[in-house]
């Protein structure tokens, strides 16, 4: 028996005996049914994505410094996103996004909680909200967890919070891009279903105790979650992660890289009803040789990213799946171009960029703006409370609502927005 899998669904009867009803649900109908985040560990510049400065000169931009036009009048990106460029019209750029703080840790709470740390309490990221809300409670009845991280875990914070581990993300490991997609729990490389089947038998053959000793409930409920485990295992869920079953153009489309590939099996969690999906694209911490890193990262970015777009969009998809890129801050607009970072660019909180797309958001609009260097916000500043409860109005959560803690009581999902002056939720592209 998987340790990993059987863990997680002893976890979900633990939680949800445990927890209060679901509070906090808006009443209007939800545009969007999935959320898939495409999380940028480390930051990416908004410079070189979806903020180009090419007057601020070498000092700034590097070698990036010719943007290219968008199917948006207007609307220039960075060089590197061609495909992106050819699709503006299909998604937002929030060109305002701020926090002010360069701390990994810091910062990516804030952006996946909307809430400043040091209160005494751990508040669940937008993904734990979305599975509290939108997972068993609510008549999901997918055999995936209704929160799934590909392929690593973010490791910055704890992502379920204070609503217990039945909230953390199902995190797969493995790599989508190689011929097995060994993801842990569930697909193990060079392990038959014979096999399996083989190890469950003798387990049970030595498991007596719940025979012997009947009408006990713990037993029957560790009995009845151990199946719905193996079901994982040996069932049609395994097939989901299984992206031989993809035609090879479709695959190319994307990339055969572990980003390319992540945006795949994104898609095809979301055609399983999988309410939200982190894809963590780790590497974009480029304190050193920055541009020759981002050589290589955004051409995946760009052709992974496009593919999923269009590919969700073709499917009838997007409509109802948001799709937002960013990470816990930006990079400094000014290049360190000295040793030891020749070339690098390091953390920066003041100003920096996020996309969304999908889910009934407007494309083709650009919200806010930098400074002529990119250093400060010179209008329409969004922080991570505006954004975060723009995303859930969408999922027809109330940010305004609660969700209460296991001791009972009920916290705010989301700091009051608009506090700040000029900030607010995203209403220019609903």
């Amino acid at each position: 028996m998987n340790n990993k899998v059987m863990r997680y669904f002893i976890a979900a009867v633990a939680a949800l005996c445990a927890l209060a009803p679901v509070a906090g649900a808006a009443e209007s109908k939800p545009y969007a049914k999935s959320v898939i985040q495409i999380w940028m560990w480390g930051g990416p510049s908004h410079l070189d994505t979806f903020d180009p400065k090419p007057a601020a000169g070498r000092d700034y931009t590097g070698p990036y410094d010719s943007p290219i036009s968008t199917n948006v009048p207007g609307v220039f990106v960075g060089q590197k996103l061609p495909l992106l460029a050819a699709m503006a019209d299909k998604y937002a750029i929030i060109r305002s996004m701020t926090h002010g703080s360069n701390a990994h840790e810091t910062a990516a709470y804030m952006m996946q909680t909307g809430h400043e740390p040091g209160v005494g309490l751990v508040y669940p990221s937008l993904g734990a909200i979305v599975s509290y809300f939108k997972g068993a409670k609510a008549g999901y009845a997918g055999k995936i967890p209704p929160y799934v991280v590909l392929t690593e875990s973010q490791g910055r914070f704890s992502e379920e919070g204070f609503l217990g581990p039945l909230y953390k993300p199902f995190i797969t490991g493995g790599d989508p891009a190689k011929k097995v997609f060994a993801v842990d729990g569930i697909v193990s490389e060079g392990l038959t279903d014979a096999r399996q089947k083989e190890r469950r038998a003798l387990l049970d053959s030595l498991d007596t105790l719940g025979a012997t000793t009947p009408g006990i409930p713990d037993f029957a409920l560790a009995e009845r979650y151990e199946g719905e485990a193996y079901e994982m295992i040996l069932g049609p869920t395994k097939q989901v992660f299984d992206l031989s079953s993809e035609p090879d153009q479709v695959r190319e489309r994307y990339g055969r890289t572990t980003f390319g590939q992540s945006c795949l099996m994104a898609r095809r969690l979301v055609e399983q009803g999988v309410p939200y999906i982190t894809i963590n694209y780790k590497g974009w911490d480029t304190h050193k040789d920055h541009f020759g890193a981002m050589d290589k990262m955004l051409p995946e970015l760009d052709k992974g990213l496009s593919a999923l777009l269009a590919d969700l969009e073709a499917k009838g998809l997007l409509d109802t799946t948001i799709v937002w890129w960013g990470g816990e801050f930006g990079r400094t607009p000014k290049v360190s171009w000295e040793a030891p970072w020749n070339g690098g660019r390091s953390h920066f909180g003041a100003a920096f960029s996020v996309l969304l797309a999908g889910g009934g958001f407007k494309g083709g609009v650009v919200v806010g703006a930098t400074d002529a260097r990119g250093e400060t916000v010179a209008e329409r500043p969004v922080y991570p409370r505006d954004l975060l409860g723009t995303i859930l109005e969408r999922m027809g959560i109330d940010p305004d609502g609660t969700i209460p803690t296991p001791q009972g009581l009920d916290m705010a999902i989301m700091p009051s927005s608009g506090a700040a002056p000029g900030s607010g939720r995203l209403t220019e592209i609903e």
